[in-house]
C-alpha cells in the first residue's frame, strides 16, 4: 500500500541532511532547474547512506519514482521512492529505511514491492504506472532497477491502445476540476490544464512511441511553471500547488519578476504553450489509433472488393488518404485542415486567414504542421487588407465555438500578433477582477462566440462580430480602455480596410459598449431623458441593434456575475424605448441610375425576348491581377416566374459563392419588364467556371432543359458528410412599413451552397413576384431583403405576407 506521511510520534528533528538542504536552498548562486537538480541529487546521497545504515542485502533496490524520479525536485516537494527486492526481504528493513525520513520532516510517498508487483499494480493503476516510468536508481542492485524500467516501459508500449485513452481521459476529468491555468486568477500549478501534470503526460506519450509532443518552447514552458512552483514552494514554507493571489508579490519578487501581472502572464503564456503541445499531441494519437483499428476492417474489405461495402473496388482504400477541398489552397486531411498541394503561401498572404475560417466552418482545426508552415512562408497582408481577408477573418468569427481551437492554433505560432499587431497589449494580460473569468485576449475571442450566436439580430454581422473581437483593446493602454479602445479601433478598422462610415460604426460600439448597461442599471428608464442620452449616442436603428447584441455578448462571456436576468431586463426596456423614438428614419437607399451598359443589355434582352448577360473578373486591391476576386454577372432577361432561384442555382452548381446581388425591373423598350440582376460572385475553391460553359448552362436551365435543383441534389447527396458546426437558425422576417410599393422579406441565414436557390424557389412556390432584392454576405452570414408583391404588382396582406415569411422559413430549415 502507498501512503503518504509524516512520522506518527517522534516529532522531526534537525539532522545533517536538514542542515544540507537548508543551505542548498538559502544559496544565491543556485536557482531554477539547477537547484531541483542539485536538491535531488543531495536527496540521493542520504537516502542511499540510509540504505546503508539500514543493513539491505543484495536483491534490493531503492529506486525514485515520478518527480523524484525525473530529478525534478521543488523545495517541498513530496519523496516519491519504491524499494524493490527479488521477493526475500527483511520486514524490518522497511522501517529502518523510511523512520529516519519522517524524522527529518520530509513527506514521504514509499511502497515496498517485487518487479512482479510493481508490475501488476502498474497495470490496474494507471498514476502508479506513470510514476514507474520514471524509475531512477539511488541505491541497492543497479540490475534490479534496470529491470523494473525495462518492464515497466515494455508494459507501457504494449497497452498503448488501452492506456492512452485511459490517460486521457484522466487528463480532461483534471481539467474539469481544476479549470485552465492559462486563465485562472488564482491557478494551480500541478494540476490545472496546462500545468506541470500535463507535461508529464506528454512525456508518457513519447515514451510509447507513437507520437511526440511539438518542442518548440515546450521545455523552457515547463522550466517556467516549475521555477514558479519553487518559488512559490520557498515563499509560503508550504507543499502548495495553487499562486494564491496573497502570494503573488511576493513570488514575483522571488523570481525577479517586475509585479505580480508580469508573473502571472508568464505562467499563463507558459500554460498555452503545454496546452497547445498537449492538443496537437493528443490528435496525433487519436489518428494513429484509429489507423490501428480500422486497418483490419480496410484490409478484410480490399479482399472482397465485389461484396458489401467493398463494391467501388479499391474506393476504401483510396478513401483513406483522401483530400477534400474546403476552400481556395485548403483541403480536409485526417478531420484536421491542411494546405492543398498546389498551395502558395508565400504568394497568398490570405492564406492562413482562408484556412483558419474553412476549418472553424467545417469544425475542424488547422494542422500543426500546416500552421507552421503558414507562420514560416506568408509574407504580411498588404494595409489596407485585401477585402477577401476581412470577410475572411469574420468567416472565422462567426463559426462560433469551433473558432476557438483554430484562434488558438493561430496565436501559438504568432499570427493573430501578426495580423493584428495591437494584440499583443492584451494577449495573456490577467483581469484583477472577480467578475471576470478570462484574461482580456481570451475574453475578446470569447465574446466574439457569444456575439456568433447573435447575428440573426443585427443587419451588419460582420461590424458585430469585428466590434466584439476589439471592445476591450484599449485595456493594454492607460486610462479609460473603452477610450483608448475607441482610437485603436479606428486605426485597426482602417487598416483592415473598413470604409469611412464602418470605421465609425466600430467606433462608436467600442467607445459606447458599457453605456447600455451602465445607463440601464443606474438612470431611470422612464425619463425621456435617459431614453434620448441613448438615441443621442446610437444615431440610427441598426447601430442601436449593434450595441444590444455587442452588450449581451460582453457580458455573457464576461462571467455568470456580469448578466443575470435583471440586468438583462433592464437592457432590453431601455432599447424597446430608444428603438421606437428612432423607428421610421430606415429603409434601403434609393437605387442608382442604370450604366449605359446595364440599358444596353436590357435593351437586347428586351428585342430578343432571351437572356442577356455580361461577364468581367474584378481583382482585389492587394492581390495580384492575376487572381481575380470573383466575377461581376450582370444577366438582363425579360421578367418570368422562378428567375431569381434558377439563377442562383446555376451559380451554385458552379460553385460560385454569391458575395452580393441586386435585382430591379426596367422598361427599356416599353415592351414589357425586363428584370436586371447584378452579382457579385467567387468560386469556392479552384478556378472560375469558363465565361462560355456558364452562359451556356444559364440557357439550358431558363429553357428547360438543366433541372437545377435535380442536379443540386444529386450532388449534394453525393458529398461526403461532415458534422459542421452548430450556427444560428435563419430568421425570415416581415419589415414593418417599410415600403408603400412592395412587401419586404429580410432573411438572416448561415451562408450555404444553394441558399439563394432555395429563397428563389420557396418565393416562386409561394406565387408572388419579386420586384427588387438586395442580397450580402458578409462573413459567414447572409443578410438579404426582398421587395415582393402580388400577381397584379401590390403589396401583400399581412396574413398573406406572414404565410410567405413561414415558406421562406420552412424551405431554409
Amino acid at each position: 500500500m502507498t501512503t503518504t506521511e509524516t512520522h506518527p510520534c517522534d516529532p522531526a528533528r534537525p539532522g545533517d541532511h536538514a542542515a544540507d538542504r537548508a543551505r542548498l536552498l538559502a544559496d544565491p548562486a543556485l536557482s531554477g532547474a539547477e537547484r531541483r537538480t542539485a536538491l535531488a541529487g543531495l536527496t540521493d546521497r542520504w537516502l542511499a547512506g540510509l540504505h546503508r545504515k539500514a543493513g539491505a542485502p543484495a536483491g534490493t533496490a531503492l529506486v525514485a519514482v515520478g518527480g523524484y524520479g525525473r530529478g525534478e525536485l521543488s523545495p517541498r516537494s513530496d519523496l516519491d521512492v519504491l524499494l524493490l527486492h527479488d521477493g526475500a526481504l527483511d520486514p524490518e528493513l522497511p522501517d529502518r529505511l523510511w523512520y529516519p525520513v519522517w524524522d527529518s520532516g520530509a513527506a514521504l510517498d514509499h511502497s515496498v514491492r517485487t518487479l512482479e508487483e510493481a508490475r501488476a499494480v502498474a497495470a490496474e493503476d494507471l498514476k502508479a504506472q506513470l510514476g514507474l516510468l520514471d524509475a531512477r536508481h539511488v541505491a541497492g542492485d543497479p540490475e534490479l532497477t534496470a529491470q523494473l524500467r525495462s518492464a515497466v516501459l515494455a508494459d507501457w508500449r504494449a497497452d498503448a491502445a488501452k492506456r492512452l485513452p485511459d490517460l486521457h481521459e484522466l487528463g480532461r476529468a483534471r481539467a474539469e476540476r481544476h479549470g485552465e491555468l492559462a486563465f485562472l486568477l488564482e491557478p494551480d500549478l500541478k494540476e490545472a490544464r496546462g500545468g506541470l501534470r500535463d507535461v508529464v503526460a506528454l512525456r508518457a506519450i513519447a515514451a510509447t512511441w507513437l507520437a511526440d509532443a511539438p518542442r518548440d518552447g515546450l521545455d523552457a514552458a515547463a522550466a517556467r511553471l516549475a521555477d514558479v512552483r519553487d518559488a512559490l514552494h520557498l515563499v509560503t514554507g508550504r507543499a502548495t500547488e495553487r499562486l494564491s493571489l496573497q502570494d503573488q508579490d511576493q513570488v514575483a519578487a522571488r523570481l525577479g519578476v517586475l509585479d505580480a501581472d508580469t508573473l502571472l502572464r508568464q505562467v499563463y503564456e507558459a500554460a498555452r504553450t503545454i496546452a497547445y503541445a498537449g492538443d496537437v499531441t493528443w490528435r496525433s494519437v487519436e489518428r494513429i489509433l484509429a489507423a490501428r483499428a480500422n486497418r483490419g476492417r480496410r484490409i478484410s474489405r480490399l479482399a472482397f472488393p465485389f461484396s458489401g461495402a467493398g463494391r467501388t473496388g479499391g474506393a476504401v482504400a483510396k478513401g483513406a488518404v483522401e483530400r477534400r477541398p474546403l476552400a481556395e489552397g485548403v483541403v480536409e486531411h485526417e478531420g484536421e485542415a491542411v494546405l492543398a498541394q498546389g498551395a502558395r503561401p508565400a504568394q497568398d498572404p490570405v492564406l492562413p486567414l482562408r484556412a483558419a475560417a474553412a476549418a472553424a466552418q467545417a469544425g475542424l482545426t488547422v494542422s500543426y504542421a500546416t500552421v507552421r508552415r503558414l507562420a514560416a512562408e506568408t509574407r504580411p497582408l498588404p494595409v489596407p487588407w485585401p477585402d477577401e481577408a476581412r470577410e475572411q477573418l469574420v468567416t472565422l468569427l462567426g463559426a462560433g465555438e469551433a473558432c476557438l481551437p483554430v484562434w488558438e492554433a493561430l496565436e501559438a505560432e504568432g499570427l493573430i500578433s501578426r495580423l493584428l499587431p495591437d494584440w499583443e497589449r492584451v494577449r495573456c494580460r490577467p483581469q484583477r477582477n472577480a467578475v471576470h473569468r478570462w484574461t482580456v485576449d481570451r475574453h475578446l475571442i470569447e465574446t466574439a462566440v457569444k456575439a456568433a450566436a447573435m447575428t440573426r439580430r443585427v443587419a451588419r454581422p460582420d461590424l458585430l462580430l469585428v466590434a466584439a473581437l476589439l471592445h476591450d483593446i484599449g485595456k493594454g493602454w492607460p486610462g479609460d480602455h473603452s477610450e483608448a479602445g475607441e482610437v485603436i479601433v479606428r486605426d485597426v478598422a482602417a487598416r483592415m480596410g473598413f470604409d469611412r462610415a464602418d470605421t465609425e460604426t466600430l467606433a462608436l460600439l467600442v467607445r459606447h459598449h458599457l453605456t447600455l448597461v451602465d445607463t440601464a442599471t443606474r438612470r431611470d428608464p422612464d425619463d425621456p431623458a435617459t431614453v434620448e442620452l441613448i438615441t443621442k449616442v446610437v444615431g440610427t436603428l441598426p447601430q442601436l441593434e449593434l450595441l444590444h447584441a455587442l452588450t449581451e455578448a460582453d457580458a455573457t462571456a464576461t462571467g455568470p456575475a456580469a448578466w443575470s436576468g435583471w440586468r438583462a431586463s433592464l437592457v432590453a426596456g431601455l432599447v424597446a424605448r430608444a428603438a421606437a423614438q428612432l423607428a421610421g428614419g430606415g429603409g434601403f437607399p434609393a437605387e442608382a441610375e442604370p450604366t449605359v451598359d446595364e440599358e444596353r443589355l436590357a435593351v437586347e434582352a428586351a428585342r430578343t425576348g432571351g437572356p442577356a448577360l455580361a461577364l468581367h473578373a474584378e481583382t482585389d486591391h492587394g492581390s495580384p491581377a492575376t487572381e481575380p476576386m470573383g466575377v461581376e454577372l450582370t444577366l438582363a432577361i425579360p421578367d418570368r416566374p422562378g428567375l431569381l432561384g434558377t439563377v442562383a442555382g446555376v451559380l451554385a452548381l458552379h460553385r460560385l459563392r454569391v458575395r452580393a446581388a441586386s435585382l430591379r425591373e426596367l422598361d427599356p423598350v416599353g415592351a414589357g419588364p425586363v428584370l436586371l440582376i447584378s452579382w457579385t460572385v467567387a468560386a469556392e475553391y479552384g478556378e472560375l467556371p469558363e465565361t462560355a460553359r456558364l452562359r451556356a448552362d444559364l440557357r439550358r436551365a431558363l429553357d428547360g432543359s438543366l433541372d437545377v435543383s435535380r442536379k443540386l441534389a444529386e450532388r449534394d447527396a453525393a458529398a461526403p458528410r461532415r458534422p459542421g458546426i452548430a450556427t444560428p437558425p435563419p430568421v425570415v422576417a416581415v419589415a414593418p412599413e417599410a415600403s408603400r410599393s412592395a412587401t419586404i422579406l429580410e432573411v438572416r441565414a448561415h451562408d450555404a451552397p444553394g441558399l439563394l436557390h432555395r429563397i428563389g424557389r420557396a418565393l416562386d412556390g409561394a406565387g408572388v413576384r419579386v420586384r427588387t432584392a438586395h442580397v450580402s454576405t458578409l462573413g459567414a452570414d447572409a443578410v438579404d431583403a426582398f421587395y415582393v408583391t402580388d400577381a397584379a404588382g401590390l403589396p401583400l396582406g399581412a396574413e398573406r405576407a406572414r404565410e410567405v415569411a413561414r415558406a421562406v422559413q420552412e424551405a431554409l430549415g
